[in-house]
């Protein structure tokens, strides 16, 4: 299979990723080409805008919760009918899980350069010039030799000052034998509003969102050679194998059970991959937005609630008190619910003092401490995803509070330093904040679908 495709990376976090790639994608899209979106490791934030940019599905590819095995086969499947494939980078080029190999050896595993092997992709590397000359020089050199397998194959500099700035960093670049693709000003409107956990998600900057990302395709198509970028994307080499395919994963289940999957402002951190799923394992997706919805959709036999903000929207989750009441009467007839980070809390008995679900027994606040990492996790107790001690890969980004964190039948077990219970299993629910990628663990959606199919409907939203 041959699919052009190009990784944007760069030395470290906030150096212009998010605004090249973006930029890429809108701008290679006004050229009338499919570019179909990818983003290393579990950020769900930037894929939104991914989504704007390209008017496709923006995807993750990350070897810790999936396996590296299934990189290719995914990037096949969700780049299948494009014309090219552009992947953001995760954190600095090098950058992975902290017990992965150190310097001279393999790249790190889940890293961007991992990640850039496994796709056989060649990497273009964004670097934020603003207050460097021809130092950037080292810079380049380090970052071509430190892991030859990696292929570098040129630089996009962002932040650059003036013409003059511009030429001496082309130089520079020159004397390693590096190509610059492009160059970006320092100008405005390249940006979009951040909070506590990152970026402000696309589906709740609405109108502005189209019009950060204009900016983005804007300054990428005045400042970037994009019939150079999308050359090297063609120099790739074939990616062979099979795609991807979720029908391949699960097993159908008869009787086509509406499972009821949050989403809207709220509850925007998903995969794609899990409604796929979802649908080949035979159930009926719906979408239900909590902050205007006030029932489940007809025949609703389970529900689904990823993360994403509550918390920035706590007072209209609240003020929703007819959907709250009939998810706290769903939730008594163990009715399967997933319900992960933000929708853990949304089942809690409040949020920083507003109402919500009462499903769980527990209080949720903000918190100055942020959670964040991977986690290696058993099931602790046997639920509508799994049987205990079956063994997860999981990802915590949090900056909220649960009191208390567990009930008496917890969903997972880790370590941290200490032995750690986490989540809420009982009856048809498991929550938890734990976020775990479906495509790594299908098993956990055929078990779902069918303990969904296994319930009776008897009316809107009511399952027996």
């Amino acid at each position: 299979m041959v699919s052009p495709r190009v990784v944007i990376a760069a030395p470290g976090s906030g150096q212009g990723k998010t605004t090249v790639a973006t930029g890429l994608l809108g701008a290679l899209r006004r050229r009338s080409l499919r570019v179909a979106p990818f983003k290393v490791g579990p950020d769900y934030i930037d894929p939104g805008y991914h989504r704007v940019a390209s008017g496709l599905p923006g995807r993750n590819l990350d070897p810790v919760l999936v396996g590296e095995e299934r990189i290719a086969p995914l990037f096949r499947h969700g780049s299948a009918g494009a014309d090219l494939a552009v992947a953001e980078g995760v954190m600095g080029l090098f950058d992975g899980k902290i017990d992965g190999p150190g310097p001279g050896d393999e790249p790190a595993f889940g890293s961007t350069a991992h990640v850039a092997g496994l796709l056989r992709a060649p990497v273009v590397l964004v670097v934020d010039a603003q207050g460097q000359s021809q130092s950037i020089a080292a810079l380049l050199h380090g970052f071509r030799s430190f892991q030859p397998g990696v292929r570098l194959a040129g630089v996009i500099l962002n932040r650059v000052g003036s013409p003059r700035h511009e030429q001496v960093l082309r130089d520079a670049a020159d004397s390693v034998g590096l190509p610059v693709l492009g160059a970006l000003g320092r100008t405005g409107g390249l940006s979009v509003p951040s909070r506590h956990l990152g970026l402000v998600t696309a589906a709740e900057h609405g109108g502005a969102a189209t019009d950060a990302v204009e900016a983005m395709s804007d300054a990428v198509e005045a400042g970037v050679d994009l019939d150079a970028v999308v050359a090297l994307a063609r120099s790739a080499p074939a990616l062979d194998g099979p795609a991807w395919d979720a029908a391949a994963e699960v097993a159908p289940t008869p009787g086509r059970p509406v499972i009821a999957v949050a989403g809207g402002p709220a509850f925007t951190f998903a995969y794609t991959e899990h409604v796929e799923l979802l649908a080949a394992a035979g159930a009926e997706v719906a979408v239900l937005d909590p902050l205007r919805d006030e029932a489940l959709p007809d025949g609703t036999r389970g529900l689904v609630l990823p993360g994403g903000f509550p918390e920035q929207h706590a007072a209209a989750l609240s003020a929703n008190t007819a959907l709250r009441a009939e998810i706290t009467r769903f939730a008594a007839t163990g009715a399967p619910i997933h319900a992960e980070c933000g929708g853990l809390l949304y089942l809690a008995e409040e949020l920083d003092g507003h109402p919500l679900c009462g499903v769980i027994p527990a209080r949720a606040e903000m918190s100055p401490r942020l959670t964040l990492g991977y986690r290696d996790a058993v099931a602790a107790t046997d639920s509508a995803l799994s049987a205990a001690g079956t063994r997860f890969t999981g990802h915590e980004f949090h900056r909220t509070r649960l009191e208390p964190g567990s009930g008496a039948q917890p969903a997972w077990y880790w370590r941290d330093g200490a032995a750690v219970a986490e989540g809420f299993v009982r009856d048809g629910l498991h929550a938890s904040y734990l976020h775990t990628h479906p495509a790594g663990a299908p098993e956990a959606v055929s078990r779902f679908v069918t303990r969904c199919s296994r319930m009776v409907t008897r009316g809107a939203g009511t399952a027996v």
